[in-house]
């Protein structure tokens, strides 16, 4: 018998909010919310380029987290809006260490999904005593199988209709890259040929996120502002393999937070970072706790992922409540 379902927590405001200078270019958004003394908890959020909300709030309990959200570099509110230069998984990497010493945290709780999965692993690897815990949901470790899955060939079987319209916006002599094409158009000095290639490139991944499509979702996904920093940024990424040192380094790397507790939350019908992703790091990592959705797909949100967040965040909270005893 399945477990009940749980609703998220309620809406909240931050108590603080701000803007941090972390190079010449770049500036991050960041705030916080919930417990101003409570256990800090940082929140990754996915894309590359997809940027916060504040339903993101809502998987803490907020009397007892401290909950930290910021908008990756040419995300969200963060500025400059869709800029690609000085942006790599280490830059990200180096912001996280510049907003924890800014905000005066010894270590944190990272959660992180889809991306946010891929850059949380970066970052606790980079730096494992700043990282008490990991919550990862949506495995995605930037293997070359994973991205091709979405933009090339695997996803276009199970969803040929979607597809087929993605791959249709490229002229057919361009097809047998489709990485690559649409990386001229977003590159393209045109803003216009940008728009029109960002929102044809969001558009496959807003329609094969979820179990069953949401119509919303697909259209706040595919709004122009979105739009242009999730698809630049994500392709830039994934035209770079993430900046990673090699295909499998993510999971090579394991050993160095193998002794923090992860709980990894997967959709079994994941269509964006398919369960193969989850298994894997699972094996990988043997004191990790694999919760495997059985009715879900991508989204935080659908109601099977969004339980199992809700029990892992609570599940850490019950931890140092534990040990505070």
């Amino acid at each position: 018998m399945s477990e009940p379902l749980r609703t998220m927590y309620p809406p909240i405001e931050p108590y603080d909010a701000g803007f941090l200078k972390v190079s010449s270019i770049h500036t991050l958004y960041f705030e916080e919310s919930g417990n101003p003394n409570g256990k800090p908890v940082l929140f990754v959020h996915g894309g590359p380029g997809a940027g916060t909300n504040p339903s993101q709030r809502q998987f803490f309990d907020p009397a007892f987290y401290r909950i930290i959200l910021f908008d990756q570099r040419g995300s969200g509110q963060s500025t400059p809006h869709a800029c690609l230069d000085e942006n790599t998984t280490w830059d990200l990497v180096s912001d996280i260490e510049k907003l924890r010493n800014h905000l005066g945290i010894q270590n944190w709780l990272v959660f992180g999904g889809s991306w946010g999965s891929t850059l949380a692993l970066a970052y606790a690897q980079s730096h494992p005593e700043c990282v008490k815990g990991l919550i990862l949901r949506g495995i995605f470790l930037c293997r070359n199988r994973e991205i091709e899955w979405t933009y090339q060939d695997g996803v276009n079987r199970v969803f040929p209709e979607a597809f087929e319209v993605y791959e249709k916006f490229i002229p057919m002599e361009e097809r047998g890259d489709l990485l690559l094409a649409y990386h001229k158009r977003l590159m393209s000095s045109v803003k216009q040929d940008q728009l029109a290639a960002a929102i044809e490139w969001t558009k496959i991944e807003a329609k094969t996120n979820r179990l069953f499509e949401d119509e919303d979702s697909v259209k706040s996904m595919t709004e122009d502002h979105f739009a242009l920093a999730f698809a630049r940024i994500e392709n830039h990424y994934f035209s770079n393999r993430a900046f990673l040192k090699s295909d499998t380094q993510l999971l090579d790397d394991v050993h160095k937070i193998s002794h923090l507790p992860c709980v990894i939350v997967q959709g079994r019908y994941d269509m964006v970072c398919p369960a193969e992703s989850a298994w894997l790091l699972h094996k990988a990592w043997p004191g990790s706790i694999l919760k495997m959705v059985p009715d879900a797909g991508h989204s935080a949100t659908e109601p099977g992922i969004s339980r199992e967040l809700l029990n892992a965040t609570d599940h850490f909270k019950r931890i140092w409540q534990l040990n505070q005893a």
